[in-house]
């Protein structure tokens, strides 16, 4: 996966605004419907086309084969979903073609998200033909479809120099009420390279019946694909005989799927990586606040995880700033600053150059930084840290500060709960110290039922846990429920809290940092 970009807590530069460029004044004057190619499911293998639309659209209209995760890049806008398979009513057609020309009258710039590519079984032609006639500007713009994404999803490259030179792509579901199939099926049992058959799930046996009754050899190997591109994408290899026995009702390999006929399916034995990467398959819970668990789910997905989302901890504000803003003022008077976290940074930082104040108030002092992580944001605010600590931890802090903090004045900038091992260390070492909360751990009261009946069902394999307040509200909201999970933790300190309640702690991270609680999940599993 691409990493999305790391931009300062300040930059505003991807932030949506009201669209300033001639192109955009005149979609906003007349309306506009962009018809974007959503691809096969990744939210990432949306185009940059298709972004830049998003990010300047009033209207998203998306169907339930789009990523929901794409609206992300439309936060200004209104988002209408027009369906989702098993879980809200499909619109017709006309309906969806009626509500997009509503808006567009009204001289909003509207994004019609199509999964796939728009001009692929996707009704494009429908749809423009009556943005034509209602005389509306528009504009398509191409996604990855799914028959091209299983080329490097599942291994499967669906033209191949020595083995297919051609390749067909073919409906399973043809347009109800046709008198007859507009299909040439024998020829397309004659056809001399790949077949890739969309929506074919609830007609297999009729199609799977027509291609044998015309010629086709039950023994053509055949992969049906189910959410390519997705974390809990699933494949299954078979003959063409077999492909209607693994799409029947009581198999549940429910749609999206494509089913893949022909010799170049074998591939996939030597080209698949997907499915070979440490955690493909198994599920991972991720805990952090809502704002930080990108950080973590994100390598954990780059290894092949599903990701689950349950923070028990929110990062809020602290109540006043009288204490922050104190210190502050008296910045001048300390000889070393330590930042226990990003979120110490950002909130402290953020604070002082809302008062007027700049990083030149920080000349003069050794800035500490507990952790990498926490080094890299401060250079977001063009700040060095002058210490890391070699180990990453409260203790290694003390350590290589205790020689050097004697009689001086310290201050730490941590959340209003936490650790003493730092202060205490310090102020042992002959340092005055000096703590100021810049931001606040709430629990979370309540769990998400969705992740408590996972947790019951024993759906969970992995719990990953990066603090011992984390690993107490977990058991609160939890209790018992967490006793057939295996647990990954950021630290001894944090693994000595989860045994505490009889939990099995499978693995700590070499280091406490989110890559490394990723690598100890992963390694864990391959023990």
């Amino acid at each position: 996966m691409t990493p999305r970009p790391v931009t300062s807590p300040r930059d505003d530069s991807t932030t949506p605004t009201t669209p300033t460029s001639p192109e955009a004044d005149s979609v906003k004057q007349r309306g506009f419907v962009a018809l974007v190619g959503a691809g096969p499911g990744h939210p990432e293998l949306l185009t940059l086309r298709g972004q830049y639309w998003l990010s300047r659209c009033d209207v998203v209209l998306y169907d339930g084969l789009s990523n929901a995760e794409m609206l992300a890049h439309a936060p200004q806008a209104e988002h209408i979903c027009v369906g989702k398979h098993g879980q809200s009513r499909i619109w017709t057609q006309p309906e969806i073609i009626t509500e997009t020309l509503r808006h567009a009258a009204a001289g909003k710039s509207v994004v019609r998200l199509k999964g796939g590519d728009p001009a692929v079984f996707a009704r494009t032609s429908e749809e423009v033909d009556a943005l034509v006639a209602a005389n509306i500007p528009f504009e398509i713009v191409p996604g990855i479809t799914a028959a091209l994404a299983a080329g490097s999803y599942a291994g499967i490259p669906i033209t191949h120099r020595g083995i297919a030179s051609a390749v067909a792509l073919v409906t399973g579901h043809e347009e109800p009420g046709k008198p007859e199939s507009a299909l040439d099926w024998a020829a397309l049992a004659a056809f001399p390279g790949t077949l890739v058959i969309y929506m074919g799930v609830t007609t297999a046996d009729v199609w799977t019946r027509a291609l044998l009754d015309a010629g086709k050899p039950p023994e053509t190997p055949c992969a049906i694909l189910r959410r390519c591109s997705l974390p809990d994408q699933q494949q299954i290899t078979c003959r063409l005989d077999e492909v209607a026995g693994h799409l029947t009702p009581a198999s549940k390999f429910r749609p999206p799927v494509i089913t893949i006929v022909g010799d170049v399916t074998k591939l996939s034995e030597t080209m698949d990586w997907f499915s070979r990467r440490p955690l493909h398959g198994q599920r991972v819970l991720v805990t952090r606040p809502v704002e930080q668990a990108d950080e973590l789910a994100r390598p954990l997905e780059d290894l092949g995880a599903i990701t689950v989302r349950q923070s028990v901890i929110e990062i809020m504000p602290p109540a006043n700033w009288e204490q922050i803003d104190n210190a502050i003022d008296r910045l001048p008077t300390f000889q070393t600053i330590i930042f226990s976290s990003t979120n110490a940074v950002c909130y402290f930082l953020d604070r002082l150059l809302e008062r007027g104040y700049d990083v030149r108030s920080l000349a003069g002092l050794r800035i500490a930084a507990l952790g990498k992580a926490t080094a890299t944001r401060l250079s977001e605010y063009h700040l060095n840290a002058d210490l890391i600590p070699s180990e990453f931890t409260a203790d290694g802090l003390v350590r290589d500060l205790w020689t050097s903090v004697s009689d001086e004045n310290v201050l730490i900038v941590r959340a209003n709960r936490g650790s003493r091992v730092l202060p205490d260390g310090l102020a042992a070492a002959g340092a005055r110290v000096e703590e100021v909360a810049a931001y606040q751990n709430v629990d979370v009261e309540h769990a998400d039922p969705k992740i408590a009946e996972m947790l019951r069902q024993g759906e969970i394999d992995w719990i990953t846990v990066t603090s011992s307040a984390t690993a107490e509200n977990l058991h609160r909201l939890f209790g018992d429920d967490l006793q057939g999970c295996r647990f990954v933790a950021i630290s001894p300190i944090t693994a000595e809290v989860l045994r505490s309640h009889d939990y099995d702690v499978a693995a700590i991270a070499e280091t406490p940092s989110m890559d490394s609680l990723a690598d100890a999940v992963a390694k864990a599993s391959q023990a």
